[in-house]
């Protein structure tokens, strides 16, 4: 039997207090969340591997592609302490128009930057710019904007 990978559906991002994180995610980005779904059970457990597993979980829909947050209830998790270098630290880019206007919309709004915006020089990206900001949980976070 033969598949096929027809893109990404959803990534998925725990974080501490899903309602601080949505309240973020939409001040931040106007994107609106889903409704809240709980889990609870021996096969939840199972499935992601952890013991008397409990969460809330919901998706923001991108596009075509959805940000999925869960919030385990049992057991609390430890807070997020990886940096870019580290083996599994991962970041979601989030394509945008104009960044220029970004930047300073999301200062404005709050956001903590590593450092302003970058533009890349040479090869096939050139002229695209980028930029790294962490949300309330401390997840890395990317906007990137192709070059017009």
């Amino acid at each position: 039997m033969s598949f096929k990978v027809e893109g990404i559906h959803h990534i998925g991002l725990t974080v501490r207090d899903i309602k601080r994180s949505f309240d973020w995610y939409t001040k931040m980005f106007a994107l609106q969340p889903g409704v809240v779904n709980h889990g609870i059970g021996k096969e939840l457990s199972d499935a992601v591997q952890v013991e008397n597993a409990e969460l809330s979980f919901s998706m923001i829909e991108i596009g075509s592609t959805h940000i999925e947050f869960l919030e385990y209830h049992n057991p609390r998790g430890k807070d997020f302490t990886l940096q870019n270098s580290d083996i599994g630290a991962t970041h979601i880019c989030l394509l945008i128009d104009d960044m220029d206007a970004a930047y300073e919309t999301l200062l404005s709004r709050g956001a903590v930057f590593n450092a302003p915006p970058v533009t890349l020089t040479d090869g096939v990206l050139a002229g695209s710019r980028w930029a790294y900001l962490r949300d309330p949980d401390g997840i890395q976070l990317e906007i990137w904007a192709m070059p017009k």
